[in-house]
């Protein structure tokens, strides 16, 4: 375990978030460090969920989302609070418990922007880690106090991208 871990957000409307967080989990497993990524509004299946049980678990990924996508005016986002409220349990549970030095609470960030989690639950994640403790936040839309209170920021821009032409997911490569 690191001396000192840090708190990092990547953030943003370009893709890239989600891969990210999963690129630095991957390189910690490749010293023998455990992560675990703990999904918000995320219930659909992707090719990571397959990828990690190859590791031999150093990387583990929970989903806490329904597996319809939410969109702002969504007649069940109860259900998406409901899903968001266990995820937030989830990750304290996770920040504390000290099985992981490093926790990706991925897309909590959108779960903000979505009304489901508030800016002060995130911050108190944040403020009350234990030093040991790596932290990674990922989603678009973070506002300008969770971007000052992070180490590490990154925003991802998106410059072009060829879903504007009309093509969908692809497995393999977006899912």
């Amino acid at each position: 375990m690191q001396s000192k871990a840090y708190a990092h957000l990547y953030t943003g409307h370009g893709k890239g978030k989600t891969t990210a967080a999963l690129g630095l989990a991957l390189r910690a497993a490749g010293h023998g460090m455990r992560s675990i990524v703990i999904q918000f509004m995320k219930g659909q299946h992707y090719g990571e969920l397959d990828a990690v049980k190859k590791l031999d678990g150093l990387i583990t990924i929970e989903q806490h989302g329904s597996a319809a996508f939410c969109k702002p005016d969504d007649e069940n986002i109860e259900e998406h609070h409901r899903y968001a409220r266990e995820a937030l349990e989830r990750s304290r549970d996770t920040l504390y418990g000290g099985t992981y030095p490093i926790v990706i609470l991925d897309e909590i960030v959108t779960a903000h922007l979505f009304k489901l989690v508030s800016l002060s639950e995130i911050l108190g994640l944040l403020k009350g880690r234990p030093s040991g403790v790596e932290l990674v936040l990922t989603g678009r839309g973070a506002p300008k106090e969770l971007i000052d209170a992070c180490d590490l920021v990154t925003e991802m821009q998106e410059v072009k991208h060829y879903y504007t032409t009309g093509v969908e997911a692809r497995e393999g490569i977006e899912y």
